[in-house]
């Protein structure tokens, strides 16, 4: 092991999880959960799938591109994650965390989908949010059984481009708050659908009684 790693490595050591870390995340998962089960609620087939433009997501896709990261974060990045190095022994972890927490939200700069997250519309309304569901319980899960977040980092393609390439590195944390993030930022991707002139209205007519 040459100086680098090895300097890495013990600041890693040494940042480990704090109470307040714990609670930001926990409250992060919460909070990002809460919204988009907010904003969707009661949804009509009609409304689900309602595109404002044909180049542009429903919500049903949304939601379906919400599930398929979150399913990225919680296999691949996971076990990537479970072998990885540390960051490099400079590396300002804090500052990551606020990047992820406050510029993935962020929908003025808009980033194109890798492929592997392109919606298809294979999720039916009730099978999309059962997952999304399951897919929070797994995260908190990840947080609270997984002590050694800090210590491992790969390489972050959406740091790197929201960071103009100054970080390109997440920890296992900095990945469970980038998974809420990015149900934040199409929470608000939904909203904007939502908005839309076009959108449908709820239908309000009572229905006949069996």
């Amino acid at each position: 092991m040459n100086l680098t790693t090895s300097g890495a490595a013990a600041l890693a050591a040494d940042q480990t999880l704090d109470p307040l870390e714990l609670e930001q995340a926990h409250l992060y998962l919460q909070q990002t959960r809460d919204g988009v089960l907010g904003a969707t609620k009661g949804l009509s087939e009609a409304q689900w799938n309602f595109k404002p433009a044909p180049d542009r997501w429903s919500i049903g896709e949304i939601v379906e591109h919400m599930v398929t990261v979150e399913e990225r974060v919680l296999g691949p990045i996971r076990d990537q994650l479970a072998t990885a190095p540390a960051a490099p022994a400079d590396y300002d972890y804090k500052l990551v965390d606020a990047i992820v927490i406050n510029q993935f939200p962020n929908r003025l700069a808009k980033f194109q989908a890798p492929e592997f997250a392109h919606p298809s519309g294979r999720f039916a309304q009730s099978e999309a949010f059962d997952r999304l569901l399951k897919n929070y319980t797994r995260l908190t899960d990840y947080l609270e059984s997984t002590p050694d977040l800090r210590q491992h980092a790969v390489v972050a393609l959406p740091l790197k481009g929201v960071s103009k390439g100054a970080y390109e590195f997440m920890d296992g944390y900095q990945w469970i708050l980038a998974a809420a993030a990015h149900t934040e930022r199409h929470t608000k991707q939904i909203l904007e659908v939502m908005a839309d002139a076009n959108f449908p209205e709820r239908d309000t007519r009572l229905r006949p009684m069996s």
